[in-house]
């Protein structure tokens, strides 16, 4: 398997520091709203990296943060008249909500900023007593002048750092170097704090997900995982931070998925063009959203419009036919013996999952395994129908969903499931429609029939029998 690597910008064989075991950090959200559909892009594709892992026997720690105190956070809740617990409590749940529907599995821990203070303060006293940081007037910041190699993972040299730096910064500025960063930082009026050896306040942002990572990964880790925005300045200062204070390389594997543009320019307010994830999600379908994200290679840029999302809700639907079409064979399927012609078949059926390997383990292609699940599409369409045996039409379904499966598509999110008829129902419709025709009352069996594909199920009626699709 190999796997890009920011840190070196090239692929590299993957090899954990423990066998058949991935330590992996995700940086997660500051939450203090809905989040967007650019945050998703992230969830997808390194939920997806994890499924992968999973799928081919690695068992994976898998931590993902959420930033529960925040310079954005405290505003909110003042303008709402609310505590900041409040608010994050109420965003951390709209978040898991999210994911839930974007078929994201959750973290085996979702450490909060606000709950891991302990370990912040100590990995902050243990960078001041290495001379690494120092203290001013309560603040505390790390000393990017002392640590060898800043800029090692952006690739930014640190001099022309200092001199971009320069132009921006007053000389009242307390930091002995222009491009020295905040550890911890004295609490303001109105403001959340905790007690600490310097003031009364609160970490900067960078210190939080190095002191996570070390408590529930270890002073190194496989893979640390994020969009590309957060190089530089967060992943570098991380980088500094943790390898300073433990001594030790901080994460073998950087993974950085590449911007999400909507209508080929950058998502802002400022432009209008500011999508957020539900109403995406209730637009098109929080599966079609997922299926879009991982159309693409994660390192590519990726645009957003109505026209691409129609074509990825159209791409999934005809994978989604798929799925309804194998079912039905299966469930007239004659239990005989294979033929000779489908034991050619099965080799190559076994192909499929041999070239979707081959894409996901070079740097997760997830947009080459999609077009190999619809190779496979074409295939159990053209030879998994009716005529076809019991056992040919069970092992083409089976590979089919062991593929799906380890993309997260095929699911259906809890915000579709409380709107969508249950199968339950839609047979009971199909009876009635039935029932309907016997008594010779068309307009009804009619009215049934074109109500249900109103709902987004489309009834045919076949050889074999009454069959339904979601559509």
């Amino acid at each position: 398997m190999k796997i890009y690597n920011t840190l070196t910008k090239q692929k590299e064989i993957f090899n954990p520091i423990e066998s058949g075991k991935v330590r992996m950090y995700v940086c997660g959200p500051t939450v203090y709203n809905l989040i967007h559909i650019g945050n998703a892009r992230p969830y997808i594709v390194f939920d997806t990296v994890r499924r992968y892992f999973e799928a081919v026997g690695y068992d994976v720690n898998f931590i993902q943060n959420f930033t529960d105190v925040d310079d954005k956070i405290i505003k909110k809740a003042n303008e709402e008249g609310r505590t900041t617990t409040e608010l994050v409590e109420e965003y951390i749940g709209e978040t898991l909500k999210d994911a839930k529907n974007l078929n994201v599995k959750p973290a085996t821990h979702h450490p909060r900023v606000t709950e891991e203070m302990d370990g912040i303060i100590k990995m902050i006293e243990t960078l001041i007593e290495k001379g690494f940081a120092y203290e001013v007037n309560g603040s505390v910041y790390f000393d990017t002048t002392a640590f060898d190699g800043y800029g090692k993972l952006s690739k930014k040299v640190l001099d022309d750092l200092e001199a971009g730096a320069s132009e921006r910064v007053t000389l009242g500025d307390e930091k002995k170097n222009h491009m020295d960063f905040v550890l911890w930082k004295p609490k303001k009026d109105g403001e959340p704090y905790w007690e600490s050896p310097w003031s009364e306040g609160r970490p900067g942002w960078h210190i939080e997900c190095s002191a996570m990572c070390k408590k529930f990964l270890g002073d190194t880790i496989d893979i640390h995982a994020g969009g590309e925005d957060l190089v530089f300045p967060h992943h570098e200062n991380e980088v500094a931070q943790s390898e300073a204070a433990n001594g030790a390389t901080f994460a073998n594997y950087w993974m950085h998925n590449s911007f999400l543009n909507i209508d080929n320019h950058k998502m802002s307010k400022s432009l209008g063009n500011f999508k957020v994830l539900r109403d995406v999600g209730e637009a098109y379908g929080y599966d079609t959203v997922r299926f879009f994200m991982l159309s693409a290679h994660y390192r590519s840029p990726l645009n957003y419009s109505n026209e691409l999302m129609e074509a990825a809700q159209n791409g999934l639907t005809r994978i989604k036919n798929c799925k309804d079409n194998l079912e039905f064979a299966l469930s007239h399927a004659k239990e005989e013996t294979l033929t000779i012609k489908e034991q050619e078949l099965l080799k190559e059926l076994a192909t499929f999952e041999e070239k979707f390997h081959a894409a996901m383990e070079d740097d997760f292609n997830t947009a080459d395994a999609i077009s190999i699940i619809f190779e496979l599409v074409k295939f159990a369409n053209t030879y998994a129908k009716e005529g076809a045996t019991q056992a040919f039409t069970q092992a083409v379904y089976d590979e089919f969903m062991k593929l799906n499966n380890i993309l997260g598509l095929l699911y259906e999110a809890e915000e579709q499931k409380e709107h969508a008829l249950s199968d339950e129902d839609i047979q009971q419709y199909i009876e009635d429609r039935k029932a309907a025709k016997k008594a010779r009352d068309f307009a009804e069996a009619d009215r049934i029939r074109d109500w249900l594909k109103e709902q987004g199920v489309l009834i045919e009626d076949t050889r074999e029998g009454v069959r339904f699709k979601r559509i």
